[in-house]
């Protein structure tokens, strides 16, 4: 795990809540808010693992809460559960391929309100559901969908211009014997 890689996805994360909870232009026109923390869970568990999806569940569900209206901590739990799935089947996940990649954050920005509304439905709240609610949900899972691939594209990128290039090994073997001279 790199340490560049942590800071730029857990910086990208806070400003996402931000952004999100802040831009009112495309909740205006699609009359849904959308919701990038699953797509960058499914980021985070693909490429570095575990930890770094746990993080980016926990902190970036407790500012999303602390910015919304759900009571706090209320979507850890499903962000939570979206990087121990993916890290069970990290190996069977073609995690370089467009398609797939769409796929997960599909499923992912899915089925992450809905355990919110469970999870809501099982407190005092009484949450707002009606046919809204269908459209709202679908907008917020195609969003995540199309976000999830352009999150490996953004973060390819810069940690491209941002590291090195690793040097290749050279072709010789370092414990071979170069004899010079006449033998």
């Amino acid at each position: 795990m790199n340490a560049l890689n942590v800071i730029l996805v857990l910086g990208v994360t806070f400003l996402a809540v931000f952004f999100q909870s802040t831009l009112v232009g495309f909740r205006n026109l699609f009359g849904a808010q959308p919701d990038l923390l699953p797509s960058l869970v499914v980021y985070a568990s693909l490429t570095t693992g575990l930890g770094l999806g746990s993080a980016v569940a926990v902190l970036g569900g407790l500012w999303f809460d602390s910015l919304s209206s759900n009571p706090l901590g209320i979507s850890i739990f499903p962000l939570f559960i979206i990087a121990l799935v993916i890290e069970r089947y990290r190996g069977l996940i073609l995690r370089d391929q467009t398609y797939a990649q769409f796929m997960i954050g599909l499923a992912a920005s899915a089925g992450a309100p809905l355990v919110v509304l469970i999870l809501l439905l099982n407190t005092a709240r009484v949450p707002l559901i009606g046919w809204g609610a269908l459209w709202q949900w679908i907008v917020v899972a195609l969003v995540g969908g199309a976000a999830t691939p352009l999150w490996f594209a953004f973060f390819g990128w810069w940690i491209r211009k941002l590291s090195y290039d690793t040097l290749p090994e050279s072709i010789a073997r370092p414990n071979r014997e170069i004899k010079r001279g006449r033998s």
